[in-house]
């Protein structure tokens, strides 16, 4: 499937009145960006920002109140919201995996839904968890208990690339693993993403992560874009909101 890039045109989302007490309260404001095909785009920002709900307007599991989102030029609500979700691999902290089926058939299980051939399910397979780290052979028949939290990972990764999707969505991927497993699946993504050429969009709050895997960085602040820099600049950026975040996370000890 060819690579997709995505766009937000004023978007804007306020929750549905008596979802947050008596009044709307207002998660993005206005936002307008847009990711080139094939790039890999942070989003940081603190808790409640609008950082996923964002993420979530891409596939269409959040529709805008105003504004539109669009991938390869054409309008989200346009879409089949299953043909545009089958186009879009999604990766989240916790993976999804369902317990009671193997690391093959939760790896293969949006191409089973697709009709796809079981010969040609096996064989996709093999290649994404490849791309994963992964050996076919020494995991295919694993249950989601007998891996590891990085393995789990990385199963959730295989499955999101099985469909070759146009766009990649990864929601805080890594944030419940340790620094070193965490640090390990950050290097594989890396290389991951320069085969593969998606684009992609993460949400993170880890800085050093998002400088590490993506060319540009977006910090929301109050559901409105703060900052849009490259990631080279991040660290000498004047923006009061970025330094903010940068002094936040490279704390200097007293001695």
């Amino acid at each position: 499937m060819p690579t997709a890039g995505v766009e937000f045109a004023k978007v804007s989302y306020t929750l549905p009145v008596g979802a947050d007490g008596p009044a709307r309260r207002v998660l993005l404001k206005d936002i307008s960006l847009k990711l080139e095909a094939g790039t890999t785009t942070a989003l940081l920002g603190r808790s409640g920002s609008g950082k996923t709900t964002l993420l979530r307007m891409v596939n269409g599991l959040v529709t805008p109140t105003s504004g539109e989102v669009r991938v390869a030029g054409k309008a989200t609500r346009d879409y089949d919201p299953v043909a545009l979700r089958r186009g879009i691999g999604y990766v989240i902290q916790e993976t999804g995996l369902f317990p009671h089926m193997t690391v093959e058939r939760n790896a293969g299980m949006a191409l089973e839904l697709a009709g796809r051939s079981k010969q040609e399910i096996a064989s996709r397979v093999r290649e994404v968890l490849g791309l994963a780290g992964l050996g076919y052979e020494e995991f295919r028949g694993r249950y989601p208990w007998q891996l590891s939290g990085g393995q789990r990972q990385r199963v959730g990764l295989a499955r999101a690339l099985a469909t070759d999707p146009m766009v990649l969505l990864m929601d805080e991927p890594f944030g419940a693993l340790d620094p070193l497993t965490r640090a390990e699946m950050q290097t594989m993504l890396r290389g991951l993403l320069e085969r593969v050429g998606k684009t992609v969009l993460l949400v993170t709050h880890d800085l050093d992560e998002a400088l590490y895997l993506s060319k540009r960085v977006v910090f929301l602040a109050e559901g409105e874009v703060a900052a849009d820099l490259p990631a080279t600049e991040v660290l000498r950026a004047e923006n009061p909101h970025v330094k903010d975040y940068v002094n936040a996370v490279h704390r200097v000890v007293p001695a």
